[in-house]
């Protein structure tokens, strides 16, 4: 579990965050797989009206999803320091008490969601035409989100703790149970949207269950005893989980909240133009999922480095993170420009949202770019856990660019949803640059926000 620490000790950086990685970059691919399997089956054979019913309540699900991965962020970056410091002793602490703050959470925020959501849905401008089958997803899914909040923590215990093997194995399971069973529930039960979401929540319960088992297993190598007593609060443990899971969560809340608003500006240009939001934004994530999979392979090496006072292997992580970034995006973009009716057929055949597709490709472009070069400036916020910084670009990302600029493109410049997409796309960048400004400053090196000796 602590390979990442020897390698920084002995080896080369480079070396060390690429054989992170890969299993990570596994993950990724699965996890593309995962994240897909939906859009295409539902698309094929439910059609538009499953896309917009899919693509409208997936933004409602990945908003409460956020909360999850800000915490889980933090207990991950907590437990890095934590490891580099040779003090831990006090990791189990820390996971019990992430493990219970996010259980209550995810109990909480899915009962109220459940209770409002009518109001929910008419915020986000659901269209008419999809209203039933978009709530009966909302609701099916928020039924598993104990599991989804659960398999996040997992999977930040094991990745602070330098292992990115085992996270690799439960996605995969969840995958590759999700596809069967969304061919199962949609292709022969013919239960569209409700089996979709059925097949969700399974194949992360599964998922979910798998971990815990493992996790139990090896609970000694953790410091954790999984005794009741060690799933209570601890106050010193809790202080900073919240100091940094708090602006990790509202970075996240305020951008998954900014992407609602202008999601909810897109659906209300009508059914056509949800289905091809829903489309893009499901290419973005999977395009996101890879491209974090480095950041997420970074952020715990920084977290170990800076814990460790070796700060001259930071840049040298951050250059290989950018690099390998880069040529994916890169290869992927090319990849649209050239054969674009072919990626974008991949989760339909509807003549008018295909035609809109088209017009869509210089958006995903510009969203690749993010996608290349946020990442890594995003892990060495994370990885020197500056919550202040993290708020900041949170606000900076969310509110002030993604918001503002999608407006004044959208309606004051009368680009119509052509301007809200161009928004989204162009703000995506806001990381990057204020990242590149820390970097530069070198205040990265002199501050620890996290660990106390």
């Amino acid at each position: 579990m602590a390979a990442i620490v020897k390698d920084l000790n002995q080896g080369s950086v480079v070396k060390t965050m690429l054989i992170f990685a890969m299993p990570l970059l596994g993950a990724s691919l699965i996890q593309m797989l995962y994240n897909t399997a939906d859009m295409i089956i539902v698309g094929k054979f439910v059609g538009k009206n499953g896309l917009g019913a899919v693509s409208v309540g997936g933004d409602v699900l990945h908003f409460l999803c956020f909360v999850a991965m800000g915490f889980a962020n933090a207990g991950q970056v907590i437990i890095s320091q934590y490891l580099g410091a040779g003090m831990k002793e006090k990791i189990g602490r820390i996971i019990g008490t992430l493990f219970t703050f996010l259980i209550v959470t995810a109990l909480v925020l899915g009962s109220v969601t459940v209770i409002f959501r009518n109001q929910v849905l008419d915020w986000i401008n659901t269209p008419p035409e999809v209203r039933g089958e978009t709530e009966e997803y909302v609701v099916v899914c928020l039924a598993g989100l104990l599991f989804i909040f659960g398999y996040n923590v997992i999977s930040a215990i094991l990745r602070g703790m330098g292992d990115s093997k085992h996270p690799l194995i439960f996605v995969a399971i969840a995958a590759v149970l999700n596809v069967v069973l969304d061919i199962y529930f949609v292709v022969v039960c013919h239960w569209g949207v409700f089996g979709v979401a059925l097949a969700t929540v399974i194949s992360q319960a599964v998922s979910f269950i798998f971990s815990i088992i493992f996790l139990w297993y090896h609970r000694d190598e953790f410091g954790f005893d999984f005794k009741p007593k060690s799933f209570l609060i601890d106050l010193e443990a809790v202080k900073p989980l919240l100091a940094l899971g708090f602006p990790m969560l509202l970075q996240s809340a305020s951008i998954s909240f900014s992407m609602l608003f202008v999601n909810s500006f897109i659906n209300s240009y009508g059914l056509i133009a949800a289905a091809m939001n829903g489309i893009g934004n499901k290419l973005g994530m999977v395009i996101n999922i890879i491209t974090f999979s480095l950041a997420s392979a970074a952020s715990p090496m920084i977290g170990q480095a800076i814990g460790a006072r070796m700060y001259r292997r930071v840049p040298k992580i951050l250059g290989v993170s950018l690099w390998i970034n880069c040529l994916i995006s890169l290869i992927i973009g090319i990849f649209i420009v050239i054969f674009p009716m072919w990626v974008f057929g991949i989760f339909t055949n509807d003549a008018d949202v295909l035609d809109m597709a088209l017009t869509y490709v210089p958006v995903m472009l510009v969203l690749l770019a993010g996608s290349a070069l946020r990442p890594p400036l995003s892990a060495l916020i994370n990885g020197s856990g500056n919550f202040k910084l993290n708020l900041a670009v949170g606000i900076l990302d969310g509110v002030l660019m993604r918001i503002g600029l999608s407006v004044l493109l959208g309606l004051t410049c009368g680009f119509g949803v052509y301007g809200f997409w161009y928004g989204h796309a162009l703000a995506g960048l806001t990381p990057f640059f204020v990242g590149a400004v820390y970097f530069i400053s070198g205040k990265w090196k002199t501050r620890k926000y996290i660990i106390k000796e």
